[in-house]
């Protein structure tokens, strides 16, 4: 799994097990494998190149990233791997034009590494009229099912629960592509444990210039993307009128309201927040702090929190080779539910 926010690749070694119509998942490995700088750039800049460049990366990267699973099988000794399920990197994402791409191309995977390989879960979706996303709601459902929501923040925020017997997940808003963003202008990666955004003054015009941007972008499609971001907030972000650690502790604000408001209004619920921004603390305290009255916000321990993505796209891949759905249309709004991915060596 490669997100949005450029982090690295999530590798996990997961055992699935059916047991009395429950599923239960183990990480038996993990972990996160930085991308070299020249690899950050390439992914960084690959939707501003030629489509024959585009195309050769394409293999390239799936070239990568199976010799990177070879690496990870042999460190972790590995045993009897049935398959490697593959996002990839989402280099465009546009539903509403009828295409999404995931850069790593499975067959260079399979390829490098001899193993089956399934991978391109997104694009039968875009076809079938559904956005396409998020996927990972199939996992809540059927792995995390104790919760009552499950909350996502990555490079974008989402969240997933059941409404009257029916999964429903929706992008909520930007989260680390916005905070890492702002955190690169003070040359950091990312804002340790909220530690800038902590010093900060919420800029109420500021913030609601967030809340006119979020607005505008979901009007043109409800799933954001890479696109939206750089169109509709990074004008936002790049406004020196505002301190840095302002408009960190302001974008922060913004996240904890967008949350505030897709979550339902009942009491006593149990949501589990699961991705890169589960660790930063200052962001978990303003989220505690505003849910305080109906929400019990639950962060796991530090391999659910980094991994679980990456785990429930290894549990995508294990549904579509039982041929079973992985892909939900209440959660999409495709015309129906999908059993989806490319499958190559199995």
């Amino acid at each position: 799994m490669s997100g949005t926010s450029l982090d690295g690749v999530d590798i996990a070694f997961c055992r699935f097990e059916e047991r009395g119509k429950k599923w239960h998942v183990s990480i038996k490995a993990a972990e996160t494998i930085k991308y070299p700088k020249t690899w950050k750039n390439k992914l960084a800049n690959a939707h501003l190149i030629s489509a024959e460049k585009l195309i050769e990366l394409h293999g390239e990267y799936g070239d990568f990233l199976g010799r990177l699973c070879n690496d990870f099988i042999q460190k972790n000794h590995a045993k009897q791997v049935n398959f490697i399920a593959s996002h990839g990197h989402t280099i465009f994402h546009q539903p509403q034009s009828k295409f999404t791409f995931q850069l790593g191309n499975g067959n260079d995977i399979h390829a490098a590494t001899g193993l089956p390989v399934v991978f391109d879960f997104r694009s039968l979706d875009v076809a079938r009229g559904g956005e396409g996303a998020p996927l990972v709601p199939v996992g809540d459902r059927l792995l995390f099912s104790e919760y009552d929501v499950c909350l996502n923040l990555g490079g974008i925020a989402n969240l997933s629960m059941e409404v009257n017997r029916q999964r429903k997940a929706f992008d909520v808003c930007f989260c680390n592509m916005g905070l890492n963003y702002l955190a690169g202008k003070a040359g950091r990666e990312f804002d340790a444990d909220g530690s800038l955004s902590s010093q900060g003054m919420v800029n109420k015009n500021w913030l609601g210039e967030l809340y006119k941007a979020y607005s505008a972008t979901r009007k043109k499609h409800p799933s954001l993307a890479r696109e939206g971001f750089e169109k509709s907030l990074v004008p936002l972000l790049e406004n020196n009128s505002v301190s840095l650690r302002d408009r960190l502790r302001t974008f922060c604000e913004s996240i904890v309201h967008e949350i505030e408001e897709a979550v339902p209004r009942s009491k006593n619920l149990k949501l589990l927040s699961t991705g890169g921004g589960a660790h930063n603390k200052f962001l978990i305290q303003l989220l505690r702090e505003k849910l305080s009255d109906r929400v019990e916000v639950v962060v796991p321990d530090t391999t659910i929190v980094d991994f679980k993505e990456a785990t429930v796209f290894g549990f995508l891949g294990v549904l579509r080779v039982r041929n079973q759905t992985n892909v939900l249309k209440s959660v999409t709004g495709a015309s129906r539910d999908s059993c989806s991915g490319i499958v190559v060596g199995l």
